[in-house]
């Protein structure tokens, strides 16, 4: 199959009508259904239907319209790769992607710490939520990404390679002069009758799973769309917050955080693909792994679970 029928499908999906994925790409209207019409002889199902303002791809076209990216992704991916090397030297930027708790402190001081050790290379930071970031590695767009398993969790995925960095404890920030400042490690039952704020889904999971243990309920009356206005709300007084520790030195100074009695925890990991890793990716993994014992070593208890990498083996997620 070529990969310019590919293309075309997938344009076909994203703009929802074939007279617009013709304009786009400079084809007729009956050149873009031709392809189309061979695809689906070629795979024997339909790949699209027809509905009232369009067309939209079958269930089937559905599980062909993501592979096909993916596929896509790589062979550009190849392509800028050739460019790039010249003759010879490999000058393609170094992707890396981070929670925002973690590009905010040791992601940084990772990639200092790796310039200084290789010199001047160019790299780009992208901040994102994990399972955006999974998928990116996964498509081709980031060479190493650090994340977490907080809820939903990571999933096992054969494409990737995860190795685990350390166990963070989660802290609660409060505003400075919040009288429970400077008095941690605080039990839940104290903080249970607080108004909480968060900013996804998966930190609010470990609040409501920690304020269970105790026997009490956490209520977040607040809720932010990011993790700096997530931080703001706490600034100003109108909430407290659960937040990594990992991010404790990197908070802004109006706000100040408390650790809590049997904390809730979240992983933190590295992953990378399989295929095609950068030259500066595992000296980069070796880097986050300094930056992270240096907060705080990776404690016994934890037991990491599928493909994890200990942390002083060989760099892998």
């Amino acid at each position: 199959m070529e990969l310019t029928v590919w293309r075309t499908f997938v344009t076909v999906c994203r703009l929802g009508s074939l007279s617009a994925a013709a304009a786009e790409l400079h084809h007729t209207q009956s050149a873009v259904s031709r392809q189309i019409a061979g695809l689906e002889r070629q795979l024997g199902v339909p790949l699209i239907e027809r509905h009232a303002r369009g067309v939209r791809p079958t269930p089937a076209g559905e599980v062909f319209r993501h592979h096909a990216l993916a596929t896509l992704s790589e062979a550009d991916r190849a392509v800028r790769a050739v460019r790039e090397a010249g003759d010879g030297a490999f000058n393609r930027p170094l992707a890396v992607g981070a929670t925002p708790s973690l590009a905010a402190g040791i992601v940084p001081e990772a990639i200092r710490a790796l310039l200084t050790e290789t010199g001047s290379i160019r790299w780009s930071l992208l901040p994102g939520l994990s399972g955006q970031l999974h998928h990116r590695v996964i498509t081709g767009d980031l060479d190493v990404a650090v994340v977490t398993d907080a809820p939903p969790g990571l999933p096992r995925d054969p494409r990737v390679e995860r190795r685990f960095l350390g166990l963070d404890d989660m802290v609660v920030a409060l505003p400075v002069g919040h009288p429970q400042a400077g008095r941690g490690p605080v039990r839940m039952q104290t903080l249970a009758d607080q108004t909480w704020v968060e900013d996804n889904d998966g930190s609010a999971a470990l609040l409501h799973q920690h304020a269970a243990r105790a026997g009490v309920s956490a209520r977040i009356d607040l809720t932010a769309a990011d993790l700096p206005g997530k931080l703001a709300l706490v600034a100003t007084g109108h909430a407290i917050a659960l937040v990594p520790g990992v991010l404790t030195r990197a908070l802004r100074t109006d706000i100040t955080t408390v650790s809590l009695v049997d904390p809730p925890t979240r992983g933190i990991y590295t992953i990378t693909p399989h295929r095609g890793p950068h030259p500066c990716a595992a000296p980069l993994l070796d880097q986050l792994a300094t930056a992270f014992a240096a907060i705080r070593p990776a404690p016994a208890k934890h037991r990491p679970t599928g493909t994890d990498t200990h942390p002083t083996g060989p760099a892998h997620s």
